[in-house]
């Protein structure tokens, strides 16, 4: 990335479509100089139903951001759910063009062109690639092999495919809202530098996100990227059993989700008496334990563990995982989940205490993970998403900043 980079990320959740743009600082951060987000419907259980609705809701938050900078937005990056993506692991060895020089930013982007070219499936395409592990002639393994004296190189990535079907379908999205796409990152990878921490940077982590809607999950066995899924139940389900079982709307299923949310029934302190206010039986405002609450909560969440504890079985892949991290709207204000998770996993799981993601909205934490993840890609000149500056005082300062760059670099 460079100064002055500007990077727009998009991302379309079960209940909004959130946009996060943010400006690469002097400092070589990301300083963020817009957040917004709209309500949106248009995707359910990870599947798009709607795509019209997603256009207007994408368009309306890119406007808002807009005003908000006096930019003008023609592109962003975008994430996509783990049920559309495929990981493949390749790995292949690279000669330097001039060994006596080093390796150059030109050798490593000549070795990710090279290891991407894999065999593609019909119904997939290239969305990305994540160089893992570099390894100089000499056997050292190395995160920045740019300038080291080697003649050659070995390089190991995670080649990440997609549902070229999904994919077309967000083209299409993003140009009906009038933008391109800069690229395509699977939501896990997208927040991992965000909610796990610097020592399970280095750990095999599962994280979760347990959204509105679904479950993504992403497992890492240090910074190898082993796999991602998503499973389509989330914190609605949990709401619609409620009103379900109860016979109660759903914005007071959801009150009293918020109010009592319990994992497990054998952490009640106090049983006590619920008054349900919006009941459609022939008694009016039933009285009920708030144990038979804890019930449904405790019930449907066993279920998702139960599901994630499956399909990680299923994939050989569970053995690899140390611990499990937990984050999402969908969760995180359920007491007591991370035990309900250990047990149900018989995996240590803790909800996410990365260092800044308390600093972040809920709202825009996955939009503004993937602005993050886009400015630390690795042998990038530019990341930069296509913006045009819309005022005199902003073209000023851009002139400002190239005269500087000018003289001072």
């Amino acid at each position: 990335m460079a100064i002055g980079d500007i990077i727009v990320g998009v991302d379309i959740g079960t209940t909004k479509v959130a946009t996060v743009v943010g400006e690469v600082n002097n400092f070589n951060q990301i300083e963020t100089i817009s957040s917004t987000s709209i309500k949106c419907s248009g995707l359910q259980k990870g599947k798009i139903i709607d795509e019209e609705e997603i256009v207007q809701s994408l368009a309306k938050t890119i406007k808002d951001a807009e005003e908000e900078t006096n930019l003008k937005i023609n592109s962003a990056y975008v994430t996509i759910p783990g049920r559309y993506v495929t990981i493949v692991q390749n790995s292949i060895v690279r000669e330097v063009r001039d060994k006596f020089s080093g390796i150059s930013v030109r050798d490593m982007q000549n070795a990710i062109s090279q290891v991407k070219d894999i065999e593609i499936p019909e119904d997939q395409e290239f969305i990305n690639v994540i160089p893992d592990k570099i390894m100089l002639e000499n056997e050292t393994i190395v995160t920045d092999p740019v300038g080291k004296l080697s003649s050659s190189f070995a390089m190991s990535a995670q080649v990440i495919l997609a549902d070229k079907e999904y994919v077309k379908q967000l083209h299409n999205i993003f140009k009906r809202a009038n933008l391109d796409i800069d690229g395509i990152i699977p939501i896990t990878l997208a927040e991992r530098n965000l909610i796990l921490d610097k020592n399970e940077m280095n750990d095999n982590i599962m994280i979760l996100d347990i959204g509105a809607g679904n479950i993504d999950i992403g497992v890492f066995e240090g910074d190898t990227f082993l796999y991602t899924n998503s499973i389509p139940i989330g914190g609605d389900s949990i709401t619609n059993d409620i009103a379900l079982v109860l016979n109660i709307s759903e914005e007071e299923a959801d009150k009293l989700k918020k109010q009592y949310g319990l994992a497990l029934k054998s952490f009640i302190d106090n049983d006590n008496d619920i008054i349900l206010n919006t009941c459609k039986d022939s008694k009016k405002n039933k009285i009920i334990k708030s144990s038979q609450l804890i019930e449904i909560i405790e019930a449907r969440i066993e279920e998702m563990f139960t599901i994630i504890n499956k399909d990680i079985t299923s994939q050989g892949i569970k053995q690899k995982i140390n611990n499990v991290v937990l984050t999402g709207q969908g969760i995180i204000n359920i007491n007591k989940s991370d035990v309900a998770g250990k047990i149900n996993l018989n995996i240590p799981v803790k909800i996410s205490t990365g260092r800044l993601i308390s600093t972040v909205k809920q709202t825009y934490r996955t939009s503004y993970a993937l602005v993050r993840y886009i400015a630390s890609m690795p042998f990038k000149k530019s990341v930069s998403s296509t913006i045009d500056t819309q005022s005199n005082e902003n073209f000023f300062k851009t002139l400002l900043y190239k005269v500087r760059d000018f003289f001072y670099s």
